[in-house]
């Protein structure tokens, strides 16, 4: 599991407080890296919010779901006037909450013989199963506290209002608009079955930590449209990203001297005024990949980094 073999309360905060710092410090094309900011957040915002959010996913074991991303988003709110980790709180805490409560609870005492240990994914099914009408609404007073642009209104259990559905259920409502949603409704599958195993393959060719996270970004953009850049440019446009992803992980991406120039490009071209085609939910489903992997002892392979 985290490096210490163990899933504690402190390993988890840690884990979580460096995937973020890891995601954001990799020149994913696009977004905030120690090269490029936004008009509205920088570099050092994202750095403010990655330590903001450790102490309440440290303990998000002892907490309800809805109420553990409501006290991250406020303590983020303490350090950055932005919008910098909505997506990822709502990714990372359902994943804390897991390690927390379910891996370690089914580990002491051993397994009876015959008996079986559950693995993260479905750990993490089960905190979604038992979410609550209490975690949806702490959810949405985050998101109105968060603020994201590109929201709009939908006719039913909009944020605007306090819902009367299980979050599970307000996610899954709103999984054919909005790439974190459809991670609720899908017992995190694209975290699971695209994003970490590319980010594990990366790093077993010897990848450094900033390439091979760049490579998974791109390979989940390639994979799936982005719906922030869905939301707020238009389905096409989304689409059009995901197949310059495909085109760039075709010329070599990281691996290559012709992939980082089609890297370069397609980040010039994603950096139109407003931030209007940043793709930031896959930089969000990147970093709960990242988060994953350092659950399950990807920091302690030493591997290129």
């Amino acid at each position: 599991m985290t490096p210490t073999g163990i899933v504690t309360a402190v390993d988890v905060g840690a884990a979580a407080q460096l995937a973020c710092l890891l995601e954001v410090s990799a020149p994913k094309p696009g977004n905030v890296s120690p090269a490029h900011g936004f008009a509205d957040a920088g570099y050092a915002d994202f750095l403010a919010s990655a330590a903001a959010i450790g102490a309440p996913l440290a303990v998000a074991g002892t907490r309800p779901l809805g109420e553990t991303v409501r006290l991250a988003i406020e303590e983020t709110a303490r350090w950055t006037r932005s919008n910098t980790n909505l997506g990822i709180v709502l990714l990372l805490a359902p994943l804390a909450r897991a390690a927390q409560v379910h891996l370690r609870s089914l580990r002491q005492p051993p397994s009876p013989p015959g008996g079986t240990e559950v693995d993260l994914r479905e750990a993490v099914r089960r905190v979604l199963d038992e979410t609550t009408v209490a975690d949806a609404r702490d959810v949405y007073a985050a998101i109105r506290r968060a603020s994201p642009g590109g929201l709009g209104r939908v006719d039913e259990q909009d944020v605007a209002h306090d819902p009367d559905v299980t979050l599970l259920d307000a996610m899954r409502l709103a999984a054919g608009r909005d790439g974190v949603a459809r991670e609720y409704a899908t017992a995190f599958e694209v975290t699971f079955e695209v994003g970490a195993p590319a980010l594990e393959r990366a790093r077993r060719d010897g990848l450094p930590w900033s390439d091979a996270i760049v490579e998974t970004f791109l390979t989940l953009l390639a994979e799936t449209p982005d719906t922030h850049v869905a939301r707020r440019s238009g389905a096409a446009r989304a689409m059009d990203i995901s197949r310059c992803a495909r085109a760039v992980l075709d010329a070599g991406g990281v691996r290559s001297a012709a992939g980082w120039e089609a890297i370069d490009t397609l980040d010039r071209g994603l950096r139109a005024p407003g931030n209007a085609a940043n793709p930031g939910t896959t930089a969000d489903l990147t970093a709960a990949a990242i988060f994953v992997v350092l659950l399950g002892g990807g920091w302690s392979s030493g591997v290129g980094r």
